[in-house]
């Protein structure tokens, strides 16, 4: 009878981890293999980020600088986490979130079909340039009561190479800053 018990403690236990494992996988084949320095050079980057001034994180002058040099194509593989919720497909509807086709310029919380929370649909204005960069870096900060669960993308660089990814999502994309 001890045996049973231990057995099944044993099994999960082993469960439990097979389970962290395969989370850390599929978590792993969306945002690509951490090289070893990467974690410290992040935690250098978060370091960096609280120490500049806020005014420098609302300047939309300095985020055209970045988007002017911006790599769409690693924005392409940026937006794989986007990609969980978020068709960005022509014509493909919402999934959890709405459809990011030909997002940039569009009026905020106004693709059909899509039931947005009440915070959203309050905000108004259009999905400039600038207005993706605060949503992304955090949305939930940015617009208050959103239900968009995304944690945010801190990096100003990386938000410059997604906005320029989700720029060409579009039949006749907007021109990028000079």
């Amino acid at each position: 009878m001890h045996s049973n018990r231990t057995n099944a403690i044993l099994g999960a236990l082993l469960g439990t981890l097979l389970f962290v494992q395969t989370v850390r996988i599929i978590d792993e084949s969306f945002s690509g293999p951490e090289k070893p320095h990467a974690e410290a050079a992040q935690k250098a980057n978060v370091k960096e980020a609280a120490a500049a001034p806020a005014a420098a994180a609302a300047d939309p002058a300095a985020f055209n600088k970045l988007l002017a040099s911006a790599s769409a194509e690693r924005g392409a593989g940026l937006v794989k986490q986007c990609q969980i919720c978020h068709n960005t497909e022509e014509g493909k509807g919402p999934k959890i979130g709405p459809d990011l086709y030909g997002v940039v310029n569009r009026p905020v919380a106004s693709m059909p079909g899509f039931n947005y929370s009440a915070a959203l649909k309050a905000k108004g204005g259009n999905w400039t340039f600038a207005e993706l960069d605060k949503w992304i870096e955090d949305p939930r900060a940015y617009v208050k009561g959103t239900s968009m669960s995304f944690a945010g993308l801190k990096s100003e660089s990386k938000r410059a190479d997604l906005v320029a990814y989700l720029n060409t999502l579009s039949k006749s994309p907007a021109p990028l800053p000079k």
